[in-house]
């Protein structure tokens, strides 16, 4: 027997989020010969631009920083990133990408890209109407907090250019 339909929001959310499983999922798969995870590669994406504490750059892909040290841990063991404890501060760690971690992060993003289609025919209707959703979250009154929360990595996802991106 089929479930009732639900309201459209119901029906829209149910969709996104099974998309959004579909998307991680085959990056995740794309991403695992490689050694890598989606969190891998976003605390390499957001550290690429320039070094900074584990604190700002937990802040920054907005996780704790206690989960962040797991996947720094396993970044630096790999070679893909350095964490320097702050003279000043020893309680803060300095975290900066490698060469080798670069490279990675090229690598992880032609993967992460390639699996996902591009020949999809929608992907342009389908980013401009998701950026709108966003914004619409992002300027309503009562729901800025809630959806400013959301990684910026999932608010520029591009199949063709980057993969999203915790």
């Amino acid at each position: 027997m089929v479930p009732a339909p639900e309201p459209h929001a119901r029906d829209g959310s149910r969709l996104l989020f099974s998309a959004a499983r579909l998307v991680q999922r085959l990056q995740d798969d794309a991403l695992a010969p490689l050694g890598l995870t989606r969190a891998a590669v976003i605390a390499l994406e957001a550290v690429a631009p320039r070094p900074m504490n584990q604190e700002q750059l937990a802040a920054k892909v907005h996780v704790r920083s206690q989960s962040l040290g797991r996947v720094l841990g396993r970044l630096e063991e790999e070679g893909l990133v350095t964490r320097t404890r702050n003279p000043a501060d020893r309680r803060q760690f300095q975290v900066q990408i490698t060469a080798a971690g670069n490279a990675a992060l090229e690598t992880a993003s032609h993967a992460r890209s390639a699996a996902v289609p591009t020949d999809f025919e929608g992907w342009d209707s389908l980013l401009e109407q998701l950026a709108r959703f966003l914004e619409f979250f992002e300027t309503s009154q009562g729901q800025t907090a809630r959806a400013s929360e959301a990684p910026q990595h999932l608010k520029s996802f591009n199949p063709d250019v980057n993969p999203p991106a915790a």
